[in-house]
């Protein structure tokens, strides 16, 4: 029975900062990789060449870009993903080296990668590889080692651009998710949470990082059934997402307002697995509302006030003007009649004053009218 060894694979990183040619003072980072728990069994010599024909056929074959070099680097056979990837003919490769083709490459790379293969079975190297145009793509480069009579070393090159670009993309949206100034959750379909930003554990006060997690979302709002109902909403309605506002409910106990609004999370095979949530802080502009709504009500009374002291003001004047008239010809009538006349007279002359006073208002100020319930609305009057 064969001896059986763990398989174990280095990584070279050659991605420089800045995709640059090669130049001779330009050195790899080299980055050692131990994979453990791939049982390889060990042959105790190498097989015998394949015959020309399987070669080629096998080597054109390949979905990846692949390079046969010798021992010293140069190119000596190539399939038609490499001149794909490349754009250089195969007759241009085979008369250059690997380090035409892989950025930051060197005879100090191509030694590490063969004692490796002495020892270690496995190479990987994470690279830019250079067109014929001049252009890099970011490459993935797997080196085997063959048994062809001499060294000759395989270099697989896959191009990962597109892979890069998901992974950028990821981590750009990532960075926008920590950084917004929204709350941003995502829950299961049981309403916990799986992930909260930073963003949303300032809003609920919460001091502890990733202290939100595993809360039931319902847990942090004040009407569980409305939040119940948007979520049911969301993930059975024919619609995507939606919008409401809530009032909320920190974990010191205090109260806020928030608009949340949703959609629903999907894995990929298009199953729903819980919703995503965007919450807003709406304290400030529901106060600002509510402000404006005072500042509009207030209008609205004094100019009710202007309007009533001037449909008042004319009959008030013209009682107050009979009411004088009156009493001077009841000069000689009975005494309590005198008195009557002299005390409509007086209430007259304090109602226009009332109305004087009530046009010249300016200011929205209350007093106290009823003892008994003075914070009442009904226990306080207009103070003129």
């Amino acid at each position: 029975m064969p001896d059986k060894e763990f398989s174990k694979t280095m990584r070279i990183d050659l991605i420089p900062d800045v995709p640059a040619r090669p130049s001779g003072n330009q050195r790899p980072r080299v980055v050692f990789e131990r994979r453990q728990g791939v049982s390889i069994p060990r042959t105790p010599r190498e097989d015998g060449e394949l015959e020309d024909s399987h070669f080629q056929r096998l080597l054109q074959r390949l979905y990846d870009a692949a390079l046969i070099a010798d021992g010293h680097g140069r190119i000596v056979d190539v399939n038609v993903r490499a001149e794909e990837f490349l754009s250089y003919s195969g007759g241009e490769l085979r008369g250059m080296t690997v380090f035409d083709v892989i950025s930051g490459a060197d005879e100090s790379v191509l030694r590490t990668v063969s004692d490796n293969l002495e020892n270690e079975r496995h190479t990987l190297i994470q690279a830019y590889c250079l067109r014929k145009d001049g252009s890099y793509f970011p490459a993935e480069v797997a080196v085997s080692k063959l048994g062809l009579g001499r060294l000759h070393l395989c270099f697989f090159i896959r191009d990962i651009t597109i892979r890069r670009q998901a992974e950028e993309m990821l981590i750009t949206e990532h960075n926008a998710i920590q950084n917004s100034g929204n709350g941003i959750v995502v829950v299961d379909l049981a309403g916990r949470l799986e992930y909260a930003n930073p963003t949303m554990e300032r809003m609920w006060r919460c001091d502890q990082r990733d202290g939100l997690l595993d809360r039931d979302l319902r847990d942090l709002v004040i009407d569980r059934e409305a939040m119940e109902r948007f979520m049911r909403d969301m993930l059975q309605g024919d619609v995507q997402g939606g919008a409401t506002e809530l009032r909320a409910r920190r974990l010191d106990a205090t109260e806020f307002d928030v608009q949340l609004s949703g959609a629903r999370n999907r894995n990929s095979d298009g199953e729903n697995v819980g919703c995503v949530f965007s919450l807003m802080d709406i304290s400030d502009r529901k106060r600002a509302d509510e402000a404006e709504r005072e500042l509009e009500r207030r209008r609205v009374m004094f100019e009710s006030l202007g309007a009533a002291c001037h449909h008042l003001g004319q009959p008030a004047t013209l009682l107050l003007g009979n009411l004088e008239l009156m009493r001077e010809r009841l000069r000689g009538a009975d005494p309590e009649t005198l008195k009557l006349v002299q005390g409509s007279l007086n209430a007259m002359e304090k109602l226009s004053a009332v109305l004087r006073r009530l046009n010249a208002v300016n200011e929205y100020r209350t007093t106290q009218y009823l003892q008994s319930d003075a914070d009442a609305p009904s226990g306080r009057i207009l103070d003129i």
